[in-house]
């Protein structure tokens, strides 16, 4: 492998395993999941829009543009409240576990976004994922409510995925983010002056979650994001996605490590974990391998 792949290859581990720590922060700080998203956005958005401005970076957009990019800034929001709320309902391991889904969500929806045929092995291996999930399903009930939101999460975060996968295509990467968080700020903010949520007590935050807001905001938004781009053109999209689905390993290591006893669960759970990460990583392996021989 070339040095400068080597160099990229590296440096996508780091941005997966960044990734993977995002679950763990959202366990640790302590504020709920909608207020936990309001400050990710403002904070994220403040970092996005410097590194444009010391870029140099152009990020006017035609109004049409910004139109599609509200709407994606929406299902973002939408997205992150699930998915850090079903942490503080269940735990960071059955949320990660959870997210391995996405895979078959993608399996389902993309063929319609892309306007190709369903692969039969995605959706085979999509059944298998399920069976997966029943099995954690049954051993792990008492995490009925957040596995649900999870769930519902990943669904969000498919639908964005692939529209940004075709406004990727014509616009600058972070300018589009820039505009989709700033969005997704605006929505829940409007959201919460609504339920009245700006109280005193909304704004005094310990020093501890200050400290794992901005690391989350800066590391684990702003800079995973802009980081993962400039991997992408190094690497190709093959081994960004197989590396990519290290990401529930690296988070439940990470929780098991750093949270402690409420992240210990059961074998079964572990195993059904074990077979749903297994077959996202299969699923990469045999799509290259039918891509092979397409060529």
């Amino acid at each position: 492998m070339p040095s400068g792949n080597l160099k990229s290859y590296l440096n996508l581990h780091l941005i997966v395993f960044i990734w993977g720590f995002t679950g763990v922060l959202g366990g640790l700080i302590s504020i709920g999941g909608t207020d936990l998203v309001w400050y990710r956005m403002l904070i994220a958005s403040v970092f996005l829009f410097g590194w444009l401005k010391f870029t140099k970076t152009p990020y006017k957009l035609s109004r049409k543009v910004l139109l599609k990019l509200t709407f994606v800034g929406l299902l973002i929001a939408i997205h992150w409240i699930l998915f850090f709320t079903a942490i503080k309902v269940s735990n960071v391991s059955i949320t990660l576990a959870m997210f391995s889904m996405g895979a078959f969500f993608a399996a389902v929806f993309e063929p319609l976004f892309y306007n190709r045929k369903m692969l039969w092995y995605e959706v085979l291996f999509g059944l298998v994922i399920i069976g997966a999930l029943c099995l954690i399903l049954n051993v792990e009930f008492r995490y009925l409510q957040g596995m649900v939101l999870a769930l519902v999460s990943v669904f969000f975060g498919v639908m964005f995925t692939l529209l940004n996968g075709k406004l990727i295509q014509e616009h600058d990467a972070k300018v589009i983010t820039l505009y989709e968080f700033l969005a997704g700020f605006l929505f829940v903010t409007i959201y919460l002056l609504i339920t009245g949520s700006f109280t005193a007590e909304f704004f005094s935050l310990s020093i501890n979650d200050w400290l794992l807001i901005a690391l989350l905001a800066s590391i684990c938004t702003a800079y995973a994001f802009t980081a993962s781009v400039n991997v992408m053109r190094k690497l190709t999209p093959y081994t960004v996605m197989l590396t990519t689905n290290l990401e529930p390993v690296y988070g439940i290591v990470l929780a098991w490590f750093l949270i402690g006893e409420s992240e210990r669960m059961s074998t079964s759970f572990y195993f059904g974990a074990a077979v749903i990460i297994a077959v996202v990583v299969l699923n990469g392996i045999v799509k290259n391998k039918f891509e092979k021989q397409e060529q």
